[in-house]
């Protein structure tokens, strides 16, 4: 999804918005060209962005907005903000999950609501899938080796459960970044498993994928990649059990939350040489200095990075602009956030 700079609907009304985030997350993804870009299509009541919205300041601006361009960091629109914004009738949200600022006075006020997930989608998968690539291959471990042993490893050694070919991967959900890796696995030479209790067979297999159980996947996969948000339904979803199931030297790899996995249980496996992993995200973040993963050798972390950062946050701009257009020209939001959905969102 490249940047767009598209201009207003037909009708040419532009609505009047403001920006609702953290200041250094409106430094970071706002460069110059996203707030051209949001000019063309909306009339921003001010360039600077609120990160507070109960000051004088706020409660002025928000009194003329029909909408708020919100990012990392937007405070909780609750109803004593919205009782300050009146003619507030959208939200367009410049990055993926809405749980931190949409409250239930949004749905019932009838705020029509939008994220970018989709568009933050794409790194997640892009990164879930290099690191499935790279752990088959061991690259990362040999990497380590090769920097601690400074000398040519016998590649011809290599054991014959190494590589890619015919590896099975499971994937964890059919999440917006789950189907997407889904749709970048299809050229390679794997066998692709999908747990997703709201997924049919034949859905599944459209994804290119087989459909098992929970339990079949952790046994079955040479790698289990988790896309499950966090939810009190999924909180350690990925158990002790499940994690003592895995195949041995099987790799799990988690760009979700890491409450998502039994912690605990994940490190024992690890500290004992069972499992490898890929923590892209861990309970709590960061790890205390002292945890036990910092030490294993078979486990990758990685600091929170395989969603949109640097030039990739055009894309997120982009889906918002495009949005900002689409509403404007009364064709209603491509990304919605539904109310209904929300037990099964990030």
């Amino acid at each position: 999804m490249p940047r767009t700079t598209a201009a207003p609907g037909p009708s040419g009304r532009r609505p009047r918005a403001a920006l609702a985030m953290a200041a250094d997350a409106a430094a970071a993804v706002l460069d110059p060209a996203a707030r051209a870009a949001l000019r063309e299509v909306c009339d921003l009541a001010q360039e600077a962005t609120l990160d507070d919205l109960t000051t004088e300041r706020a409660r002025d601006v928000l009194a003329d907005v029909e909408m708020l361009v919100t990012g990392w960091g937007c405070p909780p629109l609750d109803a004593p903000v919205l009782d300050a914004a009146p003619r507030l009738r959208a939200v367009v949200h410049t990055a993926g999950s809405v749980r931190g600022h949409i409250t239930e006075a949004c749905w019932e006020r009838g705020i029509e609501v939008s994220s970018a997930a989709a568009a933050n989608a794409f790194p997640v998968a892009e990164y879930t899938v290099a690191m499935i690539l790279l752990s088959g291959k061991r690259a990362l471990e040999s990497a380590r080796w090769l920097r601690a042993e400074r000398r040519r490893p016998d590649l011809l050694a290599t054991p014959r459960d190494v590589g890619n070919y015919g590896r099975t991967v499971g994937i964890l959900s059919a999440s917006l970044t789950g189907r997407r890796v889904l749709e970048l696995l299809r050229p390679y030479d794997f066998e692709l498993l999908l747990h997703d209790p709201y997924v049919t067979d034949e859905d599944a297999a459209g994804l290119g994928a087989r459909s098992v159980s929970l339990g079949e996947l952790f046994t079955r996969s040479d790698v289990v990649s988790v896309h499950t948000p966090l939810l009190p339904a999924t909180r350690g979803l990925v158990s002790r059990e499940l994690i003592g199931a895995m195949r041995p030297d099987a790799v799990l790899v988690n760009t979700a939350r890491g409450a998502v996995v039994d912690q605990d249980a994940l490190t024992e496996a690890a500290a004992q040489g069972r499992v490898r992993a890929v923590l892209d995200v861990t309970d709590p973040e960061v790890l205390p200095p002292d945890h036990p993963l910092w030490t294993c050798d078979n486990v990758t972390i990685t600091p929170h990075l395989a969603g949109s950062l640097g030039n990739e946050w055009g894309r997120l701009t982009g889906l918002a602009v495009a949005e900002i257009r689409r509403w404007a020209s009364g064709g209603g939001f491509a990304h919605p956030v539904r109310r209904e959905r929300l037990a099964h969102l990030a």
